[in-house]
């Protein structure tokens, strides 16, 4: 089912993954941001929304599982487990993993990870925040190589950046406009705002994107947004996609599944 795209944009390193057949439903998640809480509540909205669906069923999380919210290293310890049961689920490759993935490797840079929610992280992880900023570089690395799994970054590391399945393009931020999804840069598709947030992309697709936090999801020409800025205390959002490409939304604020 899975495939690699076989042409991939010089110097870029991330999985893409194009399925060949689209699944019967897939539940695409926005921004996590540590709300493991909301997780579990809206994985719980999902298998009951699911029950009645026949054939397979795909979960998609769009990245930044981490940062800011009060439970990164809990959530992705709940991600690398299994899916929920009748479920298969990719999780995709956001900016605050490769920023996360950053300060480990080199912690002399970190400086924009702290300030963008790792402080947050690294309480998660057992570390104190304050003492940790008045380490030396390499002490911070130390610290961090001893509190932080393996598991953990080598999931990081094996993350997809793009998934394709029918009429439908998942990533973390979004596209850059007129150029073709074999030819899009990584980096655009985990840090793009603008142009693509208010020009038409152009390409036959719909793109469902996280990134940009919203008060409710946001349906525009070409695109699904579905970051409701979970860890600001808005809702967690799923947008589902059922294989004849009808859409609804659900969330952590609805008693029960949207329909």
């Amino acid at each position: 089912m899975f495939n690699i795209f076989g042409k991939r944009p010089p110097a870029e390193t991330a999985p893409r993954i194009h399925l060949e057949t689209q699944p019967a439903v897939i539940y695409a998640v926005g921004d996590i941001h540590g709300c493991l809480d909301k997780l579990k509540a809206l994985e719980a909205f999902i298998a009951e929304d699911a029950a009645s669906i026949d054939g397979e069923k795909l979960i998609i999380t769009l990245g930044d599982y981490i940062d800011r919210g009060p439970a990164s290293a809990q959530t992705l310890n709940h991600l690398i487990r299994r899916a929920p049961e009748g479920f298969k689920r990719i999780c995709l490759q956001g900016n605050h993993e490769v920023m996360f993935q950053k300060a480990v490797e080199q912690p002399k840079s970190m400086g924009d990870w702290l300030e963008w929610g790792g402080r947050e992280t690294l309480t998660s992880y057992g570390i104190d925040g304050d003492a940790f900023r008045s380490m030396s570089v390499r002490t911070r690395g130390q610290v961090m190589q001893s509190f932080i799994p393996v598991d953990h970054l080598d999931f990081l590391k094996s993350r997809p950046i793009m998934v394709t399945a029918g009429a439908f393009t998942f990533v973390h931020a979004g596209i850059r406009p007129k150029v073709a999804l074999e030819q899009q840069r990584d980096e655009d598709l985990i840090w793009i705002r603008e142009p693509f947030l208010s020009q038409p992309h152009g390409l036959p697709t719909t793109v469902v994107h996280g990134h940009t936090p919203m008060d409710a999801p946001s349906v525009a020409e070409g695109r699904i947004g579905i970051d409701t800025g979970a860890y600001a205390g808005g809702p967690l959002t799923a947008v589902k996609i059922l294989k004849s490409g009808a859409i609804s939304f659900m969330s952590t604020t609805a008693p029960k599944p949207a329909t």
